[in-house]
């Protein structure tokens, strides 16, 4: 037993930041991000929350299946920008919506909803739940060191959400860890222990773009042809590849390696820049209003980032 995916919802704030704006910011072009990432505007938080963002994907996903707050058996959030350590960002989003089911968290940075999913297929397989709330919010505008043009281009806010029900469409998957913080990094904040002797870092986001790129590109390539090949699937067979949107260049470079049509890999970074955990479930969401996706069609969902941590999967609608 595993689930069926039955409801989706997104939510990014209103304010919009556009790359000309980001130009009186910092030492940076239109013409440099879009070439580069691919992200002409991203949406940021003037007011709300990391929290406030997964509630109203929450609320939306809830109301795109007419499931009842009541139904929920479980809350699983991913989130690595949430404003607070504990309470968890699920915890707040079960607050807000007025559930009274358990609600926990996982960290797997921009993977982190692939590992909801996951997560929640154990549930499912031990028949302990019926509907499940997954949630990826992000408030990456906090995290952000906004002087640094390599970073601060990339990334938007924004939540995504789905709802799970009983059934056999979580068909296969596949999950890599290489533990470090070489190439991508979030430190927190260091504290004020008059004790701590060690190495003290400013608690916004440290990329190595070349290294992330290939990390990235090799990460997609490997999980879907896993994928394809365990379950005897040629290209004609998928409808769409959601890969995490953190690069348009990562995903076109993916792409032409694995000899797919271009248009087989959904994009929206142009209009929401890298929202980490949040990225897949926005784009899901995105297809199902939009009725691209329909009853049967076969689905790659595939990330990569911090941790390092890529993860992918065959679902089927």
């Amino acid at each position: 037993m595993s689930f069926n995916l039955i409801g989706t919802g997104m939510y990014v704030p209103e304010k919009i930041v556009t790359n000309r704006e980001l130009s009186l910011l910092v030492d940076t072009s239109d013409e440099w991000i879009s070439q580069r990432v691919g992200v002409l505007e991203r949406h940021v938080c003037t007011t709300e929350t990391a929290a406030d963002l997964g509630y109203k994907a929450a609320i939306n996903a809830l109301k795109n299946c007419n499931c009842k707050l009541e139904d929920l058996n479980l809350i699983i959030a991913a989130t690595v920008s949430c404003e607070t350590v504990s309470p968890s960002l699920a915890c707040m989003i079960q607050k807000k919506l007025g559930a009274t089911c358990t609600a926990y968290d996982i960290n797997a940075a921009c993977s982190g909803f692939l590992f909801l999913l996951e997560t929640a297929a154990g549930y499912y397989a031990r028949k302990k739940v019926n509907k499940v709330l997954i949630v990826g919010a992000e408030r990456m505008s906090r995290i952000l060191d906004w002087d640094d043009r390599d970073t601060c281009c990339i990334f938007g806010d924004g939540a995504g959400a789905a709802i799970l029900s009983t059934g056999e469409n979580y068909l296969d998957s596949t999950f890599t860890v290489k533990g470090g913080d070489d190439i991508i990094n979030i430190p927190q904040f260091s504290g004020k222990s008059p004790f701590y002797e060690g190495e003290t870092q400013e608690p916004y986001i440290q990329m190595n773009g070349q290294e992330t790129f290939k990390f990235a590109v090799n990460a997609i390539c490997d999980d879907i042809t896993l994928l394809m090949e365990r379950n005897n699937l040629k290209e004609n067979d998928i409808t769409y590849v959601i890969a995490h949107q953190a690069n348009k260049r990562i995903i076109d470079y993916a792409a032409r390696r694995l000899k797919f049509d271009d248009e087989k890999f959904y994009m929206n970074i142009e209009r929401y820049g890298n929202t980490s955990s949040a990225s897949i479930p926005i784009a899901l969401d995105e297809l199902n209003r939009q009725g691209k996706i329909k009853k049967g069609d076969l689905l790659i969902l595939t990330a990569f980032g911090g941790g390092l941590a890529n993860a992918s999967c065959l679902l089927k609608w």
